[in-house]
């Protein structure tokens, strides 16, 4: 494979050229990933083998079962700056687009937390489903809250976009595609037998990837904000690693080997390699093999996704960034499970370490920290207690309990009691400390509904912060059962009941501030010196994003919130 050559921005220019009409085009992308003070990396897919080149850095694609990538590394930026940036592919012009109505794609670059005087905005969010073909399921699932954020962020002035958007899983539905992608599996092999309408491999996932991210609307927004991403169990497989004796039953199927590889090869190539800074990617192996591979890439991914679907695997998915002051741990709580029974931890000791590293590196240089979870850690009060009791009967060897388990997808923190109480210890621990951030967030998604809770800790303010989904159908009975989940009566008299159970009190209480609020949503946290504001905003009958609540996440006194004693909708209480 040729190597990239890099010319700094501030003497290298280019002379836009007409798009072509012939070779290589952009199948997906740019894609915007990770950013430093002086680097940016852009991703892309295209249709065939090509040079790409944005800012004067080149980059040969890389294919994998007949399709081609490219990651650009782009160094030589100045600190804080903001570039324009366009796509060339074999040295024609390939983004953006022609007559293209949206703004410019741009690289805002980071700087030192002492540096930093602007507002540090991050957007975050989850489950987001491709848009079905068939008028009525697409009215049910109603308008994409990213795609109505991304038409009207186009109108807001470029200083206050955001830093960066964290896409906290189900970026893709695996076990579940649009009626569209359906008939398309019809066309390539015999839907009537394993795994049916589920995704076959690797080439029936790079099929759902372009399904979902060929939307104008997203694809513009994913070319200018700085993106990062974590798998959820719909990535794979509902379910994903719930348990052993789930794993047991689903590595028993003749066609799962082909198809967890084709998730996470496609989750490496599409999502994992854009997280990493530079330096983490050159020491990356399946970075280095894929580079030094002038063929197909396969047999370097089937590799790693043999050696990663393990119990645990020895592949780390969790990742970094430092956002100006704010920093962003995301951590891997789907493929890194210890599921043994009675040792199940949601993190193994080897990534609990590197978070803890992570967490704690510099807090007291850290104005805010964010821990990324695409499962919430604090759930209502209600739900943590059955999941921890169904825990307890499961470690006793009840097979009801594990039918149960996988049936209501108990499997959250609260059922990995050990990994619940470590990450309350560590968060006690830096809230605690003399120069601890101004806030601490645990961001989360999954649960189709989005709130605020809060822990009862010392020092800084610890939250809860879930926004669920992006675009997904809840239906009604859903919504009735999660709000009367966080009524007090209800978690008081389950409470009571797992404690007869001998189930132990959690390692800590906490309590909703806001929320639940349902529907298709996107949240934004604001930072500015020591002072963060939470906002959700979801899809409205008018078409657009409206407000639903509004919170300070710092300052805020344990004594002076009132903990929610009836399952009322947020929106009613505005």
């Amino acid at each position: 494979m040729s190597a990239k050559q890099c010319y700094s921005t501030q003497s290298h220019s280019r002379v836009a050229t007409s798009p072509s009409s012939v070779g290589a085009r952009l199948l997906l992308g740019p894609v915007l990933r990770h950013v430093g003070t002086t680097t940016a990396t852009v991703w892309v897919q295209t249709s065939r083998p090509a040079q790409v080149e944005v800012l004067g850095c080149r980059a040969s694609t890389f294919s994998v079962r007949e399709q081609h990538y490219a990651l650009v590394e782009i160094n030589g930026l100045e600190p804080g700056s903001i570039t324009t940036y366009r796509v060339h592919l074999d040295e024609q012009l390939a983004w953006p687009p022609p007559a293209s109505p949206w703004p410019d794609s741009q690289i805002r670059t980071r700087r030192s937390a002492r540096e930093s005087e602007s507002p540090v905005r991050v957007v975050f969010c989850s489950c987001r489903r491709a848009k079905p073909d068939d008028p009525r399921s697409a009215a049910a699932m109603g308008p994409d809250a990213l795609d109505l954020y991304a038409v009207r962020m186009a109108g807001m002035a470029p200083r206050d976009w955001p830093d960066a958007l964290l896409l906290l899983g189900d970026q893709v539905y695996a076990d579940d595609p649009t009626p569209q992608t359906r008939r398309w599996m019809d066309s390539r092999r015999d839907t009537s037998v394993p795994p049916g309408y589920e995704v076959a491999d690797f080439t029936e996932y790079v099929h759902l990837y372009v399904e979902s991210w060929s939307d104008p609307q997203f694809r513009w927004l994913v070319s200018t904000v700085p993106t990062a991403m974590i798998f959820d169990d719909h990535d794979v497989r509902d379910d994903w690693n719930t348990s052993a004796a789930w794993r047991d039953q689903i590595t028993a199927q003749p066609w799962w080997p082909e198809r967890i590889r084709g998730a996470l090869a496609s989750y490496w190539v599409y999502q994992h390699i854009g997280n990493l800074s530079p330096q983490q990617r050159h020491v990356d192996p399946t970075w280095r093999a894929v580079q030094d591979t002038s063929g197909d890439a396969w047999p370097a991914l089937q590799e790693m996704a043999d050696a990663a679907d393990g119990d645990p695997g020895p592949m780390s998915w969790s990742f970094r960034w430092d956002i100006d002051g704010v920093r962003l741990v995301v951590l891997d709580t789907r493929s890194g499970r210890r599921l043994t029974e009675g040792r199940r931890a949601m993190l193994d000791d080897d990534e609990f370490a590197w978070a803890e590293r992570a967490i704690s590196e510099d807090a007291d240089q850290t104005a805010h920290l964010l821990i990324g979870s695409s499962l919430p850690w604090l759930l209502a009060p209600a739900i943590h207690d059955v999941q921890s009791a169904n825990a307890a009967a499961c470690s006793r060897g009840s097979a009801l309990g594990e039918r149960i388990r996988q049936a209501l997808d108990l499997e959250h923190w609260a059922a990995f009691e050990d990994s619940f109480r470590r990450l309350a210890t560590l968060l006690r621990q830096v809230a605690a400390a003399p120069r601890a951030p101004a806030t601490i967030s645990v961001l989360s998604g999954d649960v189709h509904h989005s709130y605020v809770a809060r822990a009862e800790v010392e020092g800084s303010p610890v939250h809860q912060l879930v926004s669920s989904p992006v675009h997904h159908p809840v239906p009604r009975y859903a919504t009735a059962a999660l709000r009367v989940a966080w009524w007090g009566p209800l978690a008081a008299a389950v409470r009571s009941a797992v404690r007869r159970l001998g189930v132990a009190d959690p390692a800590l209480s906490w309590r909703l501030l806001r929320g639940p609020v349902f529907g298709n949503a996107v949240a934004t946290l604001t930072f500015s010196d020591r002072s963060a504001e939470l906002v959700f905003e979801r899809s409205g009958p008018s078409g657009q994003l409206e407000p639903v609540t509004r919170i300070e996440l710092a300052g805020l006194s344990t004594t002076c919130q009132r903990p929610a004693t009836t399952p009322r909708q947020e929106s009613d209480r505005r």
